[in-house]
């Protein structure tokens, strides 16, 4: 049952935090979600999972990719599990919700599993020869996220009158303002809605709050800020990034990251 944690600093713009294959599969629950964008394909048998509210069955070939921070458990239906994981980062992870079309679920049919299928092989052939050849496993990786993308839900999302109203100008306006001092409140105000009301277009649309889709955008950000300008001081990541008090920030994220900011830059960036 192998499995892989990157144990070395990055430099790539996608590579995996974690790869496996082969993998007998236990019940997991995360109440908070994972921090990456994770994906879950089974090889046999059949799986159970349950994320964003509604519940899906993975037979054999077929896969699910499921963004930070949504809430999924999952176990098996059939005496036994196999499956094949991966969960991407990178020095460019923030663009992933964009690509993916900030959907929290998507589903993979077998088609898309069995190139997926063979790519993380091939990914798993890769670590297991030295030197590593990290461009060959960041491209293998992009490949794999490319296999998520194919615009129509996004289009279809996109051309909802309700996203296009109040959402679409909310995601917009954090996108371009994440460093000023936003709150919810703030945002409801901008498209004349109520913050409860935003919110739920945002679970409906994203799968998340608009509080965890601003938190996981901020947090993006520093963790870009964190690993490419290495003169910036914690504090000075924190400002930028839309938190006024430092603490706080590495509090937000210690929680969504588990390890601090500076552990996080020295983790992933060498000197």
């Amino acid at each position: 049952m192998p499995i892989i944690f990157r144990s070395a600093p990055f430099h790539e713009p996608f590579t995996f935090d974690s790869l496996g294959n082969h993998w007998l599969q236990d019940p997991v629950s995360r109440p908070n979600g994972y921090p990456f964008y994770h994906y879950l394909q089974t090889e046999t048998g059949v799986g159970r999972v349950e994320a964003a509210g509604k519940t899906y069955l993975l037979r054999e070939g077929e896969g699910i990719l499921l963004a930070p921070f949504t809430r999924h458990s999952y176990s098996r239906e059939s005496e036994s599990w196999y499956t094949l994981f991966a969960s991407f980062t990178g020095t460019v992870e923030s663009v992933l919700p964009r690509i993916m079309g900030n959907r929290a679920v998507i589903l993979a049919g077998k088609d898309q599993g069995e190139r997926i299928s063979g790519l993380i092989e091939n990914c798993m052939s890769l670590c297991g020869k030295r030197p590593l050849d990290e461009r060959a496993l960041s491209v293998n990786c992009y490949n794999i996220l490319m296999s998520f993308v194919d615009g129509v839900h996004t289009r279809k999302r996109e051309q909802d009158p309700l996203y296009r109203q109040y959402v679409a100008p909310v995601i917009e306006e954090i996108e371009i303002n994440y460093s000023l001092d936003l709150s919810v409140e703030y945002l409801s105000r901008k498209v004349f809605i109520t913050p409860q009301y935003l919110s739920r277009l945002f679970r409906r649309f994203l799968g998340c709050s608009t509080y965890e889709y601003l938190t996981s955008f901020r947090i993006s950000r520093a963790k870009e800020l964190l690993i490419t300008d290495i003169r910036l001081e914690v504090q000075d990541i924190s400002r930028q990034t839309g938190f006024s008090d430092p603490s706080h920030f590495i509090a937000v994220f210690k929680r969504i990251t588990g390890m601090t900011p500076l552990e996080f830059r020295r983790l992933n960036r060498s000197f």
